[in-house]
């Protein structure tokens, strides 16, 4: 029979999560420093989690972490880690649904490192984190070039890119359009606080045969070494003539140029096209967020 018991002392837990997690990063293609400025973010929040030890038969088998949080009016269950020995995966995400559901929540998320495996095949992808580690520059695809975008450019260029972020969340399924419009004026206020001319930002104008085909929204030194691609974006008049990947290469170009060694990029549940462009260009999946309802009703086996 599988057991499940709060730990007062997390230590071990932490430890072995964060092992986990150090070598998920570095797999993907982090470097030793940026793997470790993620580490810091997740420590800040683990005095958040109720962490579980699961057994069989008195022995421990491994480690359930959960939260309930408010969001918007609404209660919403997370589970920050889920690491059991095969053949107990099931029980404990079962438990973990019924203590976030007891709570009153109506969601449950997880946040998973790397893809998701058949466990959590039933929840829907609302989002990806996805990087790639650099080599030497990529050439110019299908005679893309990439300037600097002007002020001319910008006042256009913000509206279309806010209402694209906007469609984006929307479509994944995490926020209504009235909480999206909200989130996309409070981001974009806070990332480009003085537009062009903010820090540490590249923004672009794709070009091919001199005509514009796109925009490119880079960060540089997001991570320690990572630069963020907040967008590469083809305009809808261009697509289906190869310019994504050759999007791509500018940036990884403009990355490389900028000193860092990594591109990294998020991508929207429901964007299946973006999913299999970064795939193919060989971006690894760095964490991706699911999540479910719950039913209205739940059983009482969950820990008190």
């Amino acid at each position: 029979m599988t057991g499940f018991s709060v730990l007062g002392d997390t230590t071990a837990w932490r430890q072995d999560f964060e092992r986990r997690r150090r070598g998920w990063y570095l797999a993907a293609g982090l470097g030793e420093a940026a793997a470790a400025e993620l580490l810091r973010k997740e420590r800040e929040g683990f005095d958040d989690w109720t962490v579980v030890e699961v057994t069989s038969a008195g022995t421990r088998v491994g480690y359930v972490a959960v939260g309930v949080s408010e969001a918007d009016g609404t209660l919403a269950g997370r589970i920050g880690d889920l690491h059991v020995d095969a053949g107990h995966e099931r029980s404990a995400l079962e438990w973990a649904q019924t203590w976030c559901a007891e709570r009153g929540a109506r969601r449950v998320s997880v946040r998973l490192a790397g893809p998701a495996g058949e466990l959590f095949a039933g929840y829907t992808v609302r989002g990806q984190v996805r990087v790639r580690r650099l080599g030497a520059p990529p050439e110019t695809e299908d005679g893309v070039t990439a300037r600097p975008m002007t002020e001319a450019d910008y006042s256009g260029w913000l509206t279309a890119e806010k209402a694209s972020y906007v469609d984006g969340i929307v479509r994944s399924g995490s926020m209504s359009r009235e909480e999206a419009a909200r989130k996309s004026d409070d981001d974009f206020g806070k990332l480009l606080p003085d537009g062009l001319a903010t820090p540490d930002n590249t923004l672009l104008v794709l070009e091919a045969k001199g005509e514009p085909i796109g925009t490119g929204w880079l960060r540089h030194g997001h991570l320690p070494g990572v630069t963020y691609g907040y967008s590469l974006h083809v305009y809808e008049a261009h697509r289906g003539k190869g310019y994504g990947r050759a999007a791509m290469a500018a940036g990884e170009r403009t990355t490389l140029a900028k000193g860092d060694s990594a591109l990294m990029f998020t991508v929207w549940g429901g964007n299946e096209v973006a999913m299999n462009l970064y795939t193919s260009a060989g971006y690894r999946i760095l964490d991706e967020h699911r999540s479910t309802d719950l039913p209205g009703q739940c059983c009482d086996r969950a820990l008190g």
